[in-house]
């Protein structure tokens, strides 16, 4: 690789009874051509068949907690604390990396000596069966701030590289959109943040947040109102208000 920088990236994936897509998010990481990865999973005590296929990867699998948690995020930030990359990022069950070579190709999208606190590319959203069906409607911005999140999650929270030592813990106030409010405390630290104008994940279309979509729209208002203020919330998301009462 060009830049000879070659960290090492904690992939997280939480799960809970999801055996019909945990296999194909588990071999998407491991068949990675970039060798230099983490693996964590975290899984809430399943019962269904989830149990038996960790146990047919504990051999490529760098660390599996199996235990009961308190919800999504309580259950990520257990990743957190085992994760000892110097990238986190979260794959959730059902979602892909876009390609057995994304990991590497990101990497050497990073500038020589450069080493950011945030790498983010696009997302492509897909069906059960893996089809492709569109991109992610909220388009990542060509340079994101903390500010690019007024106007929504423009990126991806599976394609958010964060740099360990500036993630906090997700707060567990929000049951469905934390991860918005984890990213933006993250990226209001952040100095030097990176677009590798990639596609880097394959979005299972139905998630926690698609199927409580009123609740999140909730939360997702009252974190814009803490981050920004009610009066820019406000003025950028008439449109947003509208479809929340709509729905």
């Amino acid at each position: 690789m060009e830049n000879n920088y070659f960290p090492k990236i904690s992939v997280i994936t939480v799960t809970y009874n999801a055996e019909k897509y945990l296999e194909k998010t588990i071999d998407s990481v491991i068949e990675q051509s970039y060798s230099n990865i983490e693996f964590i999973i975290v899984d809430g005590n399943s019962t269904d068949n989830t149990v038996n296929i960790l146990s047919d990867y504990m051999n490529v699998i760098d660390i599996v907690i199996r235990e009961p948690d308190r919800g999504l995020y309580d259950a990520m930030n257990k990743g957190i604390s085992k994760a000892s990359g110097d990238y986190l990022v979260f794959l959730n069950a059902g979602d892909v990396f876009h390609s057995l070579t994304t990991i590497e190709q990101l990497i050497r999208t990073i500038p020589f000596g450069v080493q950011p606190d945030v790498i983010y590319g696009n997302t492509a959203i897909v069906n059960y069966a893996g089809e492709f069906l569109h991109m992610r409607r909220l388009q990542p911005p060509k340079e994101l701030t903390w500010k690019s999140f007024s106007k929504g999650m423009l990126v991806c929270h599976q394609s958010f590289f964060a740099k360990r030592e500036l993630v906090e813990p997700y707060s567990l106030e929000y049951k469905f959109s934390s991860d918005f409010d984890w990213c933006i405390r993250i990226l209001k630290k952040s100095s030097f943040i990176h677009n590798s104008n990639l596609v880097l994940v394959d979005y299972l279309e139905e998630g926690l947040t698609t199927k409580n979509r009123k609740a999140s729209l909730l939360e997702r208002f009252r974190i814009m109102v803490k981050h920004y203020g009610v009066t820019r919330t406000l003025i950028n998301h008439v449109g947003f208000i509208f479809r929340l009462f709509l729905k």
